[in-house]
């Protein structure tokens, strides 16, 4: 075993770091290179981040990741023949990382532009557990709100930085009683709030949606154009609930978005629900049928990674994500709090120039087990 510093867990032969991030067994393809990608963020060029690491592909691929950035691996310890295995990265100088970030072969082309578009999760408790939630919503779940003070500080930092587009979720919004103070705070982007519009004809929750403004979108579930297939995967009269909730938005006014979410796209049954829609009076544009993803409830769908996941930064009350599908996936996980918003667009644009620059040189330095 190797010999440890006094008074921590770090090899003396690792040198003197600044600080340590503990991967476990997170490999380069998940969330280590978040860990590492932030932590290296938040030091000054020639500082020295240890990185310890269970998972033996880190044994090739973080010195491929440090060669594409420009750090240096100075220092490489094993605990034992198998592992941990324990790392010392210099941080690169200025120069050295703004060449690693222009180093793309790829134009952003459909990528929506880090830094234009943000989800918030409103809360996690609703009124529903779908089988697919990939949030693992439900009646029972932590209520988990987003605040209206940090909304405020959010978003004025999202406007200030350029930013167009937020979007709302959860959970279910309108269970959050605060629901139109954030949305009040997004004043001037782009806003549409995801619900399964059962909930908000009635009550204070009635109040709220008739003192939105009427531009903001609302996005509503509804899997199938007829009970069925949406009242398997979300609940005996959730169907026509939601139906009802479409038609009493679009007599207030408001632009109503359909999203279908489908473990096994069925040709007919999507067909079936755009008649159905055109029969409401649903825009083309205004539809998306989208897979379930095998995150949180879902024990099949679709698997997400960093690897083949587009960058969508989404912030909870305690934490900012790579994307709205994964906020209950570790390797996923940007920040450990929403704020500040800069270093978690950050975050996600060194790892888009690393992944880029891998391409670029034909490197396999993201191996998602």
């Amino acid at each position: 075993m190797v010999e440890l510093a006094d008074g921590d867990r770090t090899p003396r032969s690792l040198g003197e770091v600044e600080t340590v991030v503990d991967g476990g067994d997170m490999d380069c393809g998940s969330g280590l290179l978040l860990l590492i990608t932030r932590a290296m963020r938040r030091l000054e060029p020639g500082q020295v981040l240890g990185v310890r690491s269970a998972e033996v592909s880190v044994v090739s691929d973080l010195p491929a990741w440090a060669g594409l950035v420009g750090h240096d691996v100075v220092a490489e310890v094993a605990e034992s023949d198998g592992g941990p295995w324990w790392f010392a990265v210099s941080k690169a100088g200025r120069s050295a990382q703004s060449a690693a970030r222009s180093a793309t072969v790829f134009s952003q082309g459909e990528r929506t532009p880090v830094g234009r578009r943000l989800w918030i999760y409103t809360n996690f408790d609703c009124n529903l557990a779908c089988a697919y939630c990939c949030a693992e919503s439900s009646p029972r779940a932590a209520a988990r709100r987003f605040e209206p003070a940090v909304a405020d500080a959010v978003f004025e930092e999202f406007t200030a930085q350029g930013g167009r587009e937020v979007f709302l979720t959860g959970g279910e919004p309108f269970m959050h009683p605060e629901l139109g103070s954030l949305v009040a705070a997004a004043g001037g982007l782009e806003r549409t709030v995801l619900t399964n519009a059962m909930i908000f004809a009635r009550g204070s929750r009635r109040k709220t949606l008739e003192d939105l403004d009427r531009d903001v979108v609302l996005q509503v579930s509804l899997d199938s154009a007829t009970p069925e297939l949406h009242d398997r995967q979300r609940g005996t009269g959730s169907w026509s609930r939601a139906f009802e909730g479409i038609e009493l938005a679009r007599s207030l006014g408001f632009r109503v978005r359909v999203a279908a979410t489908l473990y096994d796209e069925d040709p007919e049954g999507v067909e079936a629900l755009h008649r159905r829609l055109d029969e409401l009076g649903i825009a083309s544009p205004d539809r998306v049928v989208r897979p379930v993803a095998q995150e949180g409830f879902a024990d099949q769908g679709v698997h997400v990674s960093l690897e083949n996941l587009e960058p969508e930064p989404t912030l909870t009350a305690d934490g900012a994500w790579w994307h709205p599908v994964a906020v209950t996936n570790p390797h996923l996980r940007i920040a450990d709090a929403p704020l500040p918003l800069a270093e978690v667009f950050g975050v996600v644009r060194d790892t888009l120039a690393v992944q880029d620059a891998a391409a670029r040189t034909g490197r396999e330095v993201f191996r998602c087990a």
